[in-house]
């Protein structure tokens, strides 16, 4: 099998120059995260670095990764470490950069305050305020989604006060951590004209899809034999869900069965889901995940295999597992929570894929 055309460009992040189309980088390691920024980390020969200084410009240029023409990564130089015969660079992608910029002016800049608004509005607001500031504009464009999650109250709407020095990536993080709250994942794309699209991919009430076209599995794409993990603090056969209301007004549906276990008792949390039949459906599906004993956090999978080749699947989607050990066979869907591709180690090209268990996420359709 051919091995991958890998390239590696460097791009000045204020002017969009591209400071170098082909940087020869080493010990590469790159990939997307769910609600993260995803990482990059390689390493250059002080050489090379002597001769292009601008290309280590940490914090000023944005590194690519493209594979056989197609770019799968980008984000911005935040290190660039001298260890002993080398250099090593670290990068993130664009919503790391969130993480050094706050409201200066307040309420950002007169789009806030927010009372029942769509958290997807509020991201977009966010980034729309940090690249208005001069010098600020990364060029990110994030996805037009709506979602009917509703973020601050008429007695506490969500405000963003300059004296409290709001950090801007940990507001967008606040507005992702939740049960009903939208997905989202960092992109580099080839647009029109050879230029580089920067996106925030956005997704309600998830990011990615259901797949039945692909699958991982010991023995044909999946290296090794990955740990599966047996807990019981997250097991339950009763789920007391509760959604909008206050106090005695508030929502709440108790799914319980019985299963010659002892019992276990879980609080699921929805403040925005009205409608009685939507909350016994999400208790329903989180007590039936709930019962499902084992999951497998991380497999280690050849790229090019047909059963799941690299490009093949998103950060997000489902995919049917098997893995076989010494000790247990376990199958089931598992979301794909980020994925690493290291472009050389003793087994050649591997991606180490992150994953959840998927049978309690609910999708919307995929962008």
């Amino acid at each position: 099998m051919t091995a991958p055309d890998y390239r590696y460009l460097v791009q000045h992040a204020l002017t969009g120059e591209i400071i170098t189309p082909d940087v020869p980088l080493t010990d590469v390691e790159y990939g997307p995260d769910l609600n993260g920024p995803g990482a990059l980390t390689a390493t250059l020969a002080p050489r090379l670095a002597r001769a292009i200084p601008e290309v280590a410009d940490e914090g000023n240029v944005i590194v690519y990764v493209e594979r056989d023409g197609i770019l799968r990564w980008g984000g911005l130089l935040w290190q660039a470490t001298p260890e002993d015969r080398s250099l090593t660079l670290e990068a993130a992608g664009w919503s790391s950069y969130l993480q050094r910029r706050y409201d200066l002016h307040g309420e950002l800049q007169g789009r806030g305050p927010y009372v029942n608004a769509d958290p997807c509005k509020i991201i977009r607001d966010v980034w729309a305020y940090a690249q208005s500031v001069a010098d600020g504009d990364l060029g990110v464009v994030v996805d037009a989604v709506t979602s009917t999650a509703t973020v601050g109250t008429p007695a506490e709407p969500l405000r963003f006060s300059w004296w409290e020095e709001p950090n801007l990536g940990e507001a967008v993080d606040r507005l992702v951590e939740g049960d009903d709250s939208p997905d989202y994942t960092c992109e580099a794309s080839w647009g029109t004209g050879g230029s580089i699209v920067r996106r925030l991919r956005l997704g309600y009430p998830r990011l990615g899809r259901r797949r039945s076209d692909i699958s991982f599995t010991s023995g044909i794409n999946v290296l090794d034999a990955p740990a599966v993990v047996r807990s019981a603090d997250d097991n339950a056969q009763t789920v007391i869900a509760t959604g909008a209301g206050e106090g005695r007004a508030k929502r709440r549906h108790i799914d319980s069965v019985r299963d010659g276990r002892l019992r276990m008792e879980a609080v699921l949390a929805l403040p925005s889901v009205k409608g009685s039949d939507v909350l016994a459906a999400r208790a329903r599906a989180d007590r039936i995940r709930r019962q499902v004993r084992g999951s497998v956090a991380q497999i280690r999978i050849r790229p090019d295999h047909p059963a799941a080749p690299l490009g093949s699947f998103d950060v997000g989607d489902d995919v049917y597992t098997t893995i076989h050990n010494d000790w247990t066979t376990h199958q089931g869907w598992a979301r794909v929570t980020g994925w690493r591709v290291r472009t050389s180690s003793s087994d050649g090209e591997v991606v180490t894929v992150d994953l959840a268990r998927a049978d309690s996420y609910h999708y919307g359709s995929a962008a």
